[in-house]
């Protein structure tokens, strides 16, 4: 921009716009994840079901546990919390005690951080009570169970994203997770109702039988929503999170129509305008269009890239990098890379049995693909490529001081 003969800094411009509150945006928190709208729309049958589920708190009773299933973006953890908030407000007054807890087990990983998360709602706050480690999962489940009966409290347990504690469940855990479901013949006074809300709907094949017949003892499927649902759901939020007129409506179609058509994931759709309206007001346009949706939507998928490779341990990030080094090789010659990369850095070498199972697990993401090649009368042999654009590696990597020669 030029001003009076002389080139504005565009530092400047963009601070002063801040400062003069030009923005595209009236409230942003509209598009986090964590706002919880008034109405939520096309989830009616969805509300109702969850609503009866627990209608038993109002009349002074223990629901089922209730299991909730459904693809990521559907309304799941949304619905729950509000019906919970609703029953809540009704009660807060009452001589009938509810207490409701939340934690989501891809945020908590172990069974034993995510009982003492519970544990901590519940009043054990000291490191006396309950310490964040040293004691078995059964005695810290004892305890809750203790604190929910010195307490008279009905508490329900909300577990949000359960699948990812299935293998924990199905291994270590599960004479605890076991115990979890079947608390109330253990309490004598107060009450425990189980709430597991799944993104994954081959869940419950990977649980124990027992445990699934004592947390499914209610089940409600959230369906994927579709593209005309997803943009009446933008709508709505366009009229709350930007000033008016600046989204345009070519620009909305697209966002609906990308999470519609790829995922049903309002989620996503939401968070793909939030990207798109942030890259339009940095470059200072007037409006958000589509060009804003496609590159906001590149964006959300390369740093979806860059986290993922950024959790991998040492060992699988070198291993990572072998596939990049020796793409399109079998796993003889990967290992063989891997070893090289290990000797460089220093590091002590894995087994090429390990390496192979890791090779599988990283398979498992996406983030490299395996094919199997037929070699005629020497068999079979696999061989593995890198999905991601080789820069999105680096670009992850760079942090990362063993690695820094490499790159």
């Amino acid at each position: 921009m030029v001003v009076c003969g002389l080139v504005k800094d565009p530092i400047d411009k963009l601070l002063d716009d801040a400062a003069s509150g030009k923005s595209l945006f009236k409230n942003r928190e509209v598009l986090h994840f964590t706002f919880m709208p008034d109405l939520v729309l096309h989830r009616d049958d969805e509300q109702k079901k969850v609503t009866q589920s627990l209608i038993p708190l109002l009349k002074r009773a223990r629901p089922s546990n209730l299991l909730i299933y459904g693809k990521p973006g559907t309304g799941k953890t949304l619905v729950v919390k509000k019906v919970l908030g609703k029953i809540q407000e009704r009660v807060k007054d009452g001589s009938f005690p509810i207490q409701l807890l939340y934690a989501n087990a891809k945020e908590e990983t172990t069974l034993y951080g995510l009982l003492v998360k519970f544990g901590r709602q519940l009043g054990l706050a000291s490191q006396k009570e309950l310490p964040t480690t040293g004691l078995s999962i059964s005695e810290v489940f004892n305890r809750l169970i203790a604190a929910i009966e010195k307490n008279t409290l009905n508490t329900v347990f909300v577990v949000d994203e359960i699948d990812y504690l299935a293998e924990l469940v199905s291994k270590t855990g599960k004479d605890v997770f076991y115990s979890l479901t079947r608390a109330n013949e253990r309490l004598k006074k107060g009450s425990l109702t189980l709430i597991g809300i799944s993104n994954d709907l081959t869940f419950k094949e990977r649980l124990d039988p027992r445990v699934l017949s004592s947390l499914s003892e209610e089940e409600i499927v959230f369906t994927n929503y579709t593209v005309n649902q997803i943009k009446e759901i933008l709508t709505e939020r366009i009229k709350e999170a930007f000033i008016p007129n600046v989204v345009d409506q070519a620009a909305l179609n697209l966002c609906a129509a990308m999470s519609g058509q790829e995922h049903g994931d309002a989620r996503r759709a939401i968070d793909l305008l939030r990207v798109a309206g942030e890259i339009a007001e940095r470059e200072q346009a007037d409006m958000v269009k589509e060009d804003h949706i496609r590159r906001a939507s590149l964006k959300m998928e390369e740093d979806k890239e860059t986290t993922a490779l950024n959790s991998y341990p040492l060992h699988e990030k070198l291993l990572i990098l072998a596939v990049m080094k020796a793409n399109g090789s079998t796993t003889g010659e990967i290992y063989q890379s891997y070893k090289n990369l290990c000797k460089t850095t220093r590091q002590k070498e894995l087994t090429q049995r390990r390496v192979t199972q890791m090779l599988s697990e990283i398979e498992m993401t996406g983030l490299i693909s395996g094919k199997i090649i037929h070699q005629g009368m020497h068999g079979r042999t696999k061989k593995f490529a890198l999905t991601l654009n080789p820069e999105t590696v680096k670009k992850a990597f760079k942090e990362d001081l063993v690695l820094e020669d490499l790159l």
